[in-house]
């Protein structure tokens, strides 16, 4: 059936678009996650499912999409109302996607036949079981397909809000100061980096010796920038960030390696996984291997490295890839960062049931010291598929650190420690019991 829609507009298809719009609409709302998880993601989720209760009147049941769109075709729904109290509140401290992730995406430029296909089947999935409110977690390429699901309601006239909640550790989300995820990621980079180094600094002889550390980012430096909190004087390491934002030229970085090394006889080089030559190409893009987004698979910054140095200075060089282990170190999250990421997901629920539809949430900074934030809404039309870069002037000179500008931004970030239950010595996570709904479909062919 139809949703129940309270209100009435006078004629006049616009002014009776509008009012449809502000009316209240009655139905049920479905959560998913999508692309590469965070410590933070499931704050998020806690946050839309805590608010989402606090709407009996316009919101009848809560569902979460399994496997993101992904799931969501596969009509893979269950009911978070069967959760248990404690585990919602659980998901605070719990890393990873407590409903499952995807990188699918629904790609009218690629595979324009495949992708009204899947709109096709999307609102079927919608209409067979009353989601009248759609909320998705995800970064660039999710807030993109949350654009186009807005749209495509909107072509169809099916009554649906959709609100994009913002994830990614890499930062690069445009027209938000920043994104839930990433304050953790850099607290906890921030510290390994530290203690790496003082375990490469107390091995050091006067040969010398060197470890090039590399962190997750794609083709932006906030990740990488990040460690430069743990320098608290100069001689700390990090010693050099290499930026994929600054195009790497091997002359001057070996110059400045050699430099450090004779100063301290070790030096601690992190690099962000897009590091850029000077012709655009990444070092570490393999060409072959392509993820569901069409992205090169990235691996391999740090060896590129690790090789000039060896190379060229002939000095013991060792390589660290922070890998999976950053983004999902919920043992070291920073409060700050969980606290905002369950805002957003509660923000959003509030715009949809205020009848927005066609945003995402956003983190506004309202000071930096004592740092104060609130959440607000930006057009999807303008965040999707943008990229948000480390701006020229937050980087020194050289290129090889960040400046105070850039951690005068950061640093309220990684503020406070999450504790997780624990057993047995070891955090205790949350798993969900994800309940299937039934399903009112056949299965997707």
């Amino acid at each position: 059936g139809g949703p129940q829609v309270r209100g009435h507009g006078r004629d006049g298809p616009r002014t009776n678009e509008r009012n449809r719009i502000m009316a209240e609409l009655v139905g049920n709302l479905l959560v998913a996650q999508s692309g590469g998880p965070t410590c933070a993601i499931n704050a998020s989720l806690a946050g839309v499912i805590q608010e989402a209760g606090r709407h009996p009147d316009e919101i009848e049941e809560i569902y979460g999409g399994l496997n993101g769109i992904y799931g969501i075709l596969r009509e893979d729904i269950v009911d978070l109302q069967e959760e248990q109290r404690n585990a919602i509140e659980g998901l605070k401290s719990t890393p990873a996607a407590a409903l499952g992730t995807c990188r699918y995406k629904v790609d009218f430029t690629r595979d324009p036949e495949q992708a009204a296909k899947d709109m096709d089947r999307l609102f079927q999935v919608f209409e067979a079981q009353n989601i009248r409110y759609f909320l998705y977690i995800g970064g660039n390429d999710s807030q993109d397909t949350a654009l186009k699901i807005h749209e495509e309601a909107i072509k169809r006239g099916y009554a649906l809000r959709m609100i994009g909640v913002p994830k990614t550790i890499d930062n690069d989300l445009p027209h938000t100061d920043h994104c839930p995820g990433y304050g953790s990621v850099v607290k906890y980079d921030a510290t390994t980096v530290m203690e790496i180094a003082k375990d490469v600094g107390s091995m050091a002889t006067e040969e010398g010796a060197c470890c090039v550390i590399e962190v997750m980012g794609r083709a932006a430096g906030w990740v990488a920038a990040g460690t430069v909190l743990g320098k608290r004087r100069p001689e700390d390491a990090p010693h050099i960030i290499l930026l994929p934002e600054i195009p790497f030229d091997p002359a001057p970085f070996l110059q400045k390696v050699k430099e450090t090394i004779d100063a301290l006889k070790y030096c601690v080089v992190v690099v962000g996984e897009g590091l850029r030559r000077t012709d655009g190409q990444e070092m570490s893009a393999d060409k072959t291997r392509v993820d569901a987004f069409g992205h090169p698979i990235l691996s391999g910054a740090a060896e590129r490295v690790a090789e000039s140095i060896q190379d060229s200075l002939k000095t013991k060089t060792r390589t660290v890839k922070l890998g999976y282990a950053q983004r999902a170190a919920s043992h070291w999250a920073s409060a700050t960062d969980v606290a905002e990421a369950a805002a957003c997901g509660e923000a959003a629920v509030r715009a949809a049931v205020e009848g927005k539809s066609g945003f995402m949430v956003k983190l506004v900074r309202k000071q930096n010291d004592p740092y104060e934030w609130e959440t607000g809404l930006h057009s999807l039309v303008e965040v999707a598929n943008a990229e948000h870069m480390i701006p020229r002037e937050w980087i020194s000179e050289d290129g090889f650190l960040p400046n105070e500008k850039f951690v005068e931004f950061a640093r309220p970030l990684i503020q406070g420690e999450v504790r997780a239950a624990e057993e047995g010595g070891l955090p205790k996570y949350v798993t969900l019991e994800k309940v299937p709904i039934e399903k009112k479909l056949a299965p997707l062919a």
